[in-house]
């Protein structure tokens, strides 16, 4: 995701500056190259380090739950002078954390709706119909969100900017985590998933239990509409957590089912198919 969104904006003229892992950086090229069904075949120019060094407009966090603390590190809150700090990840505990180390006015939610892979290093292939990016801005910060959203259309993204935070992330996280879930438990993708009574029953209640959550927590969403999404939605769609764990690599499994439960059992809610999900992925991994 964070190399087709580099790539994306280094065409349209951007600098941009990937910071890689040091065993990440030795294999990388000084181009990346990008198979896109939404902006065709291209490479790019790119700077590549292993932390940054200098200040930047707006700093994107594209990486996994699990690599956060690491990422962090090396982009520490004095070299970036006043850009923006733009996550865009699984789940929602992210925003606390960021916060906490970056001025807290700069942090600004974001989603982003796209299927794509890295298939070697500097090599990204992008498979949805669909690369969209969605924003949260209010009060100061509109301006600044509302330019860094013109460069990604300009780039050959959709984006829009929107109000209400606790509704943009609530209601990715409440689509993303019976899919991912059900698909990473079963082991298929989510064909298999609706295909099967049993999965299908607990692809719906997972959502159901998603929904009741994120209600109680503020956000406001439209559950037959994200039910539609998830019908409509391609067989062969599989989620990154379920290529995560055929990969071999740590799930998201915290950051996406987590605070499901955790909000839910603090409110009286019932999450037992969520709780269910995650503890049949763990099981499988151990």
């Amino acid at each position: 995701m964070g190399g087709f969104l580099a790539g994306a904006l280094a065409r349209d003229g951007r600098p941009v500056t990937l910071i890689l892992r040091a065993e990440t950086l030795a294999a990388y090229p000084a181009k990346i190259r990008v198979s896109s069904r939404v902006l065709g075949d291209f490479e790019a120019p790119v700077t590549l380090a292993t932390e940054l060094n200098q200040p930047v407009d707006a700093l994107w966090i594209t990486v996994k739950a699990t690599q956060l603390h690491a990422a962090i590190s090396a982009t520490p809150a004095n070299r970036i002078g006043d850009a923006l700090v733009v996550p865009l990840m699984n789940g929602v505990d992210h925003m606390t954390l960021l916060r906490s180390r970056y001025d807290p006015e700069h942090v600004v939610g974001g989603t982003i709706r796209v299927e794509s892979e890295r298939v070697a290093p500097g090599r990204i292939r992008q498979v949805s119909p669909f690369a969209a990016v969605r924003l949260a801005a209010t009060g100061p910060a509109v301006p600044r969100v509302d330019e860094l959203a013109g460069e990604l259309r300009s780039a050959g993204l959709d984006c829009e900017v929107v109000e209400d935070e606790t509704s943009l992330l609530w209601g990715k996280l409440v689509f993303l985590a019976p899919l991912a879930l059900t698909t990473s438990a079963q082991g298929e993708p989510l064909g298999g998933v609706r295909a099967a009574p049993e999965w299908r029953v607990r692809l719906e209640a997972c959502l159901d239990e998603a929904c009741a959550v994120a209600e109680v927590v503020g956000a406001r969403l439209d559950r037959t509409a994200i039910l539609h999404l998830l019908l409509a939605a391609p067989d062969e769609m599989r989620s990154s957590m379920q290529k995560d764990i055929a990969a071999g690599r740590e799930p998201e499994l915290d950051a996406i089912g987590g605070p499901i439960v955790r909000f839910g059992r603090a409110h009286g809610l019932n999450v037992s198919t969520t709780e269910e999900l995650m503890e049949m992925i763990a099981a499988a991994r151990s």
